[in-house]
């Protein structure tokens, strides 16, 4: 009930208050059946179903109204009904409140046995344009670092590559100033509140081009640690090269750390590309009887060993459809999944795609957890 006065007091304000403002709208609808084939042992310990069925159907409304000059305002909201026999060890279309979230705009309103329906809001700001930078306030995406699989550098709400199912990153509630400095340099200044007064996470990257390389320094007091980093991305004789990472500081209950990234990406030739990346992760455990389930089930962390690799792989077959292989592997507990995709654009606002994400490891081992699954999705945009 909370939810909804909020979300209508939001249509009321928008429409009250900036009657003469221009209006765009935009959306997707996304129809996703899936199985899942879980470890039998894995299934006995958790007692939950080796064979599970899930369909997850997905809305999203992306309004957006334009007032004055150089003002506006962006609301993203999404209805998800999933319907399943049981559920998996990490449950699909589960949205909710993150920990970059003060505000809570979720909402459950229906959860039966074999079936729930979800929505919420997951952008809502105000952007206000200057002739020297921008300020936005509000739930936001925040994008920091170039890597391709995983972002140390970005601390607000990085996606777990395992995740196929999730499209965008969680919005986090922040105000967020940025100071244009040149042509190819800025200022991004970040603070993202948390549900106490006082306390709050804050964050600054400068970032410029040099010799075609773009450059980006980070700092700032994450999760009451003080956190450093470096982001580089440019080109290596034609090739694609980036480099990003970061050193966090001790913590009442950690201690510091270093996670980093390096990859390398090549279109080969127009219809070949190639790419690979590793990443050392310091937060994680060398052993899996160490390794944190539980905050890997809340989103808490996304990885929970060292060492990573991922080697993809994508070939246009023709100029609608695209094929994709990927391997990543957990190096130190030998655990992995291939992934495997197929994408065709059916017309211009209708896309189809099948897909794959096939797991090995030993019971105790991370990507073991995840179990092997396929999926067939529709996307209609409008």
């Amino acid at each position: 009930m909370k939810f909804t006065k909020v979300l209508w007091l939001i249509i009321i304000a928008s429409s009250v208050v900036f009657p003469q403002g221009e209006f765009e709208f935009s959306g997707y609808f996304s129809e996703m059946p899936v199985y899942q084939n879980i470890d039998k042992q894995l299934a006995q310990n958790y007692e939950i179903k080796r064979d599970i069925y899930m369909n997850l159907s997905r809305v999203r409304l992306r309004p957006v109204i334009y007032f004055f000059e150089d003002t506006r305002v962006n609301l993203e909201y999404e209805a998800a009904l999933l319907a399943f026999n049981s559920t998996g060890s990490f449950d699909i279309g589960n949205a909710g409140k993150t920990d970059r979230q003060i505000v809570n705009l979720s909402a459950t309103p229906v959860k039966e046995e074999h079936y729930r329906l979800n929505h919420f809001i997951d952008r809502l700001y105000i952007r206000q344009s200057f002739f020297f930078g921008n300020l936005i306030v509000g739930r936001q995406r925040i994008q920091w670092g170039s890597g391709r699989v995983w972002n140390p550098t970005d601390l607000f709400n990085p996606i777990n590559p395992a995740n196929f199912f999730k499209i965008e990153k969680d919005g986090a509630d922040a105000v967020s100033f940025n100071y244009y400095l040149g042509s190819f340099t800025d200022l991004n200044l970040v603070y993202n509140p948390t549900g106490k007064i006082g306390e709050g996470n804050f964050g600054a990257r400068f970032r410029t081009n040099y010799s075609e390389y773009d450059i980006a320094f980070i700092s700032g007091y994450f999760d009451k640690r003080y956190v450093g980093g470096l982001d580089i991305a440019g080109n290596f004789y034609g090739a694609g090269i980036r480099f990003e990472g970061i050193f966090s500081g001790k913590s009442e209950k950690q201690e510091n750390y270093t996670r980093f990234i390096a990859g390398i990406d090549n279109q080969f030739t127009a219809k070949l590309y190639l790419m690979m990346e590793y990443q050392f992760n310091g937060e994680g455990e060398l052993h899996p009887e160490n390794y944190d389930i539980s905050s890997l089930s809340t989103g808490k962390i996304i990885n929970l060993s060292q060492n990573y690799l991922n080697l993809g792989l994508n070939y246009q077959y023709n100029p609608l459809l695209v094929l994709g292989c990927s391997l990543l592997k957990n190096i130190n507990d030998g655990s992995g999944f291939w992934g495997l995709t197929a994408n065709y654009d059916l017309i211009s606002n209708l896309t189809l795609a099948a897909g794959g994400q096939i797991s090995f490891g030993d019971l105790n081992s991370e990507y073991n957890l995840y179990g092997s699954s396929y999926y067939i999705q529709a996307n209609y945009f409008f």
